[in-house]
């Protein structure tokens, strides 16, 4: 099966109301703006796949990674203030991961070469920002404290040249990981 057959497969479904109750709506790509579909949205299934769920229309605001499970009241688990108001399906990613992070904006200051995950670029390179990166391949997970923890973006493949333009003022990333979850 190739890679754009597993990603037809991706499905998640949102429900208005915790504990999957209330409408529905089911999606299988990017839904920009789910207020046409649902007046709110605090639980949700993820079928096959994974998907980046925001706070925001757009894909804008604080966002969430979701794996396969179900999420009876995701709002409590991730401390969220609001409930999901766009969705983004992950494409499956099979081969390398590359990626350049750059200390400063417009990929200035030191630079490195990462190909797996990196949980403090502060103890691996002796970085203390990551202000600009180039995704080369694969797609990825920045996390704004090491080891994997406090805010979160998805990178895929693309140059981001300033993390402050894309409504991230003021914050640094300090670890990055490979999104190699199985779509099985």
């Amino acid at each position: 099966m190739s890679a754009t057959d597993m990603n037809m497969m991706s499905r998640i479904v949102f429900y208005e109301d915790r504990n999957f109750m209330g409408r529905s709506y089911e999606c299988s790509s990017d839904c920009a703006d789910m207020s046409s579909y649902l007046s709110r949205c605090h639980s949700c299934r993820v079928e096959r796949g994974c998907f980046m769920v925001y706070d925001r229309t757009n894909y804008m605001g604080n966002q969430y990674f979701m794996r396969r499970g179900e999420y009876a009241d995701y709002m409590s688990m991730f401390g969220m203030s609001d409930c999901i108001r766009s969705c983004r399906m992950i494409p499956m990613h099979r081969g390398s991961y590359r990626m350049r992070i750059y200390e400063r904006e417009n990929f200035g200051g030191q630079m490195y070469e990462l190909m797996d995950d990196c949980d403090n670029i502060m103890d691996r390179y002796r970085m203390n920002n990551c202000m600009s990166c180039h995704v080369m391949d694969g797609h990825w997970l920045m996390y704004e404290q090491p080891h994997y923890r406090g805010r979160m973006m998805y990178m895929r493949p693309g140059e981001y040249r300033n993390f402050t333009n894309m409504g991230w003022s003021g914050m640094r990333f300090m670890s990055m990981r490979r999104i190699m979850d199985s779509y099985y």
